[in-house]
Formats: structure tokens, C-alpha cells, sequence
């Protein structure tokens, strides 16, 4: 029988226990008191007993290509080694730390954040080839604005460098492994889907060929890095826009073949995620964050990020939209996880709609064998959340050793998302949800967060 509370290895590095802390946006930046916020945000989850943490997407150039306002860049050696205070901290606990690698590409502030436009008005979004007409259509309409630098085959050689330099770094600093955000529409994703790699050099036009940028990363962090955990998010563009105006995307086999073909290059584990080709709601599943669009205190800020109030407006409703069209569902990601661990031999690690400890023991399967919800073999072997922990830093403690039939084991995250859009605004990441906070604070006035 697996429980969460058994070690598994990833790479040759022993992770104490099956829970991990998925990665999140810390908003933390590069300023002189990143490494503290990083530290405030990371250190509870280790604190509380969490196996594994996951560092949120750190960008590896110092120019371009943040998604979000506050992304962290690790292009520079002298910052990078300064968050061996971090790393240190975390192996105080007994947790292991990886850091997430990542660009944006055509998912960039170059694209959507128009007081970042106005203020970096030559900057370029990388490109794998040139934007999908869908997109286009949308610059065309003023929703958003694409001014992309399509890379040479000679500048794919070079960003995979830097995401081997950036892997250099963060190994000096004490980083236990490396995690490539290889979904949620970043430049991993834009390679490996026939949405946007259009390309007619080594790095596109088969499916193999759009695999080859993973593999050159993968050369270049081993040359750099040796032999230090490695592992990737596997997109299957399963619930993109309806099939009239997406024909061309990744489907569940498609991400079946990438996850098998990723453990014979040589990556030590893989995190399959059910994501759209664009960034929505597919990867933050549930309510519409009618609080956070209300919110007087950021109307100001919103105006600015989405250029004026009818754009604001705009992507509210779409927001909205989409939130029907992504309802929440448990576990989303369980039936992709427990096909792709079918076939490959390495850790499979599945987050995504994980919301209580009875859940997780199915899905690493129960003494019979049998998985949770309704397969015939266990969904995987990590088991991951990622707002759960805006809401409970500490969550580790009420999960770990407490038993599937615990009646304190669910999540007190109501997946309402109102944390997610103030951080268009670079806002941190935590709850603002006033019941779950006072449900939080009785629960820390009984000691449900302290370890026994």
C-alpha cells in the first residue's frame, strides 16, 4: 500500500513523503528584499511537513518574456546564489526544493499588460514561428498585440542555453532539482504544440521535431548542471476553444507519446497537464473571481494591466465565460496521469483540482491496487496543490499522517479564484477570501497547523 506519507525518489534525490507544493506565482521579483519573500511564501509549506516544493516560474533571461508582473529572473548568477538562504531553510525541515524554469514567448507582458507596452515599447515577444491567425485576428481587434521576433534555429541554441545556465545556477544555490513549466501556453508548450510551431528547421514540422527543444534542454542542463533532478509539465490541449477555430493541438495521445518519449531522453519525472493553447481558465479551474474584479482598491490597477476600463471590462466577461466553460472538476488531470504512468517507468506527479487526503491515497492507490476514480491502476505517484496553499500556507501539517477518513482532511481553498487576477496587477499571491480566513484562524487557535 502507497500512502502520501511514503518517500519516493525522483532523479536519485529521496523526497521525504507524496506531497508537493505545486508551483505558484510569488511575485517576488529580483529587488533587494526578493529572497526574504520568497522565503515568507516557501518556508510554512516546508514548516508543515511538505515533501517537495516547487518554486513558481522563474524567467531564465534578464529581458522579456514574464508572463506576469513580479516574475523572478534567474539570469543572474550573483542573485540566484543569494537564494541559497532559501534553499537552506527549506532543507532545514527536511523538504527538498526544485526551481521551475521558464519564458513566456507569445504568453508575455509584451503582449497583454498594456502599461508595460507603453514603458518597454521595443521590446519583442519571442516567437516559435509566427503567431496562429486566431491570434492575429485578436492584435487585429485591440484585445491584445503581437510584435513577435521569430527565433532563428541559431537563437533556439542560445535560449536553451539559458535554460541550462539558469539550471547551473540555482544547483550552486542548493536546488535539489529542476522543474520546466512545459505547459500553460510558456515557450516549452509553444515548441512542443502544432498551434504554434510552425517552424521548418530541426525544431518543427513532426512531432518528434517539436520535441527536439526539450531535448536540447535537456543536453545543455546536463552539461551544465550534471546530473540533478529533472523533470517537466506535459501539456494535452484537450480543452481548448471548440474545433472550428482550433484544429491543430495536442491531444491526450499526443501528450501520451511526449511524456514516453521524454523518459528515453532522460528526464526523471513528468507532471501531465490537461491546458488550453491559450492562457484561461483550463489551468485555475472553478468559480468566477467576482470579489477580485470587484475590488475597489485595484480598479485602478486593472485599468492600467488591461489598458482602460471597456478592455477591462472586456476580459472580465471573459472571465466569465470561461468559467463555465472550465467548471471545476476533482482531480481534472487523474485520467491523463494514471494513461501516461501506464507507460512510462518514472515518476508521474499529478496536481490540479486535489482538494482532500482521501482523494490523494486513491489516486496513489489503495492496498487493493486500484486507483480512485474508477481506472484500474494508481493515477500516480507525487500528488500536488498549488491555491490550496494561498489559503494554508501550512496545509502540510492538516494532510500528512492524518488518514483518508479524517474528517479535517479536506482543503479549506473553495477554488473561487479571487486570488488569481489581483496578481495581473503584481499583487501577491494569498486568499482574500474572508470565510476561508476565518476558517484558517480557528483552526490555527486549535493547532491544526503544528506538527506532531
Amino acid at each position: 500500500m502507497v500512502t502520501l506519507e511514503d518517500p519516493i525518489e525522483i532523479g536519485g534525490t529521496t523526497i521525504p513523503n507524496r506531497l508537493y507544493r505545486a508551483p505558484l506565482l510569488e511575485c517576488a521579483g529580483n529587488g533587494p528584499d526578493a529572497v526574504d519573500a520568497l522565503i515568507d511564501d516557501l518556508e510554512p509549506a516546508a514548516a508543515s511537513g511538505v515533501g517537495l516544493l516547487c518554486q513558481g516560474a522563474t524567467i531564465v533571461r534578464g529581458d522579456g518574456g514574464c508572463a506576469a508582473p513580479g516574475m523572478t529572473r534567474v539570469h543572474d548568477p550573483e542573485f540566484v546564489s543569494r537564494l541559497s538562504r532559501l534553499t537552506d531553510r527549506i532543507h532545514d525541515h527536511g523538504s527538498r526544493i526544485f526551481l521551475q524554469l521558464e519564458h513566456g514567448g507569445l504568453r508575455s507582458m509584451e503582449t497583454w499588460h498594456a502599461e508595460y507596452r507603453r514603458e518597454h515599447p521595443d521590446l519583442e515577444q519571442l516567437a516559435v514561428s509566427e503567431p496562429p491567425w486566431q491570434l492575429q485576428s485578436l492584435d487585429r481587434l485591440g484585445f491584445l498585440e503581437y510584435d513577435p521576433h521569430v527565433l532563428t534555429t541559431a537563437e533556439v541554441y542560445d535560449l536553451a542555453a539559458d535554460f541550462g545556465r539558469s539550471a547551473e545556477y540555482a544547483v550552486d544555490a542548493g536546488y535539489d532539482g529542476i522543474h520546466l513549466s512545459g505547459a500553460n501556453m510558456g515557450i516549452v508548450q509553444q515548441f512542443l504544440s502544432p498551434f504554434y510551431n510552425r517552424r521548418d528547421d530541426e525544431f518543427g514540422g513532426s512531432p518528434e521535431a517539436r520535441l527536439e527543444f526539450l531535448a536540447l534542454v535537456h543536453e545543455e542542463i546536463r552539461e551544465r548542471a550534471g546530473d540533478v533532478p529533472l523533470m517537466t509539465k506535459v501539456p494535452a490541449e484537450t480543452p481548448a476553444p471548440p474545433s472550428p477555430l482550433v484544429r491543430r493541438k495536442l491531444s491526450l495521445e499526443d501528450g501520451i507519446e511526449i511524456a514516453r518519449r521524454l523518459e528515453e531522453i532522460g528526464y526523471d519525472a513528468v507532471v501531465p497537464v490537461q491546458t488550453s493553447v491559450v492562457w484561461d481558465m483550463s489551468i485555475v479551474r472553478g468559480e468566477y473571481p467576482e470579489r477580485a474584479w470587484a475590488n475597489e482598491g485595484l480598479q485602478a490597477e486593472y485599468d492600467a494591466a488591461f489598458g482602460g476600463p471597456t478592455h477591462k471590462r472586456l476580459v472580465s466577461v471573459a472571465n466569465r465565460v470561461q468559467s463555465l466553460q472550465y467548471d471545476f472538476e476533482p482531480a481534472w488531470n487523474a485520467d491523463f496521469c494514471r494513461r501516461v504512468r501506464e507507460r512510462v517507468s518514472i515518476p508521474v506527479l499529478a496536481e490540479g483540482g486535489v482538494r482532500e487526503r482521501a482523494r490523494m491515497d486513491r489516486l496513489l492507490g489503495d492496498s487493493s491496487g486500484e486507483s480512485s476514480d474508477g481506472g484500474e491502476s494508481p493515477a500516480c505517484d507525487m500528488v500536488g496543490m498549488a491555491r490550496p496553499f494561498y489559503a494554508e500556507p501550512r496545509l502540510g501539517a492538516r494532510l500528512l499522517e492524518t488518514g483518508s477518513e479524517d474528517d479535517g482532511s479536506r482543503v479549506l481553498c473553495e477554488s473561487c479564484n479571487n486570488c488569481t487576477v489581483p496578481q495581473v496587477t503584481g499583487a501577491p499571491g494569498i486568499c482574500r477570501t474572508p470565510d476561508v480566513l476565518r476558517k484558517r484562524g480557528e483552526l490555527e487557535r486549535n493547532g491544526a497547523y503544528e506538527r506532531t
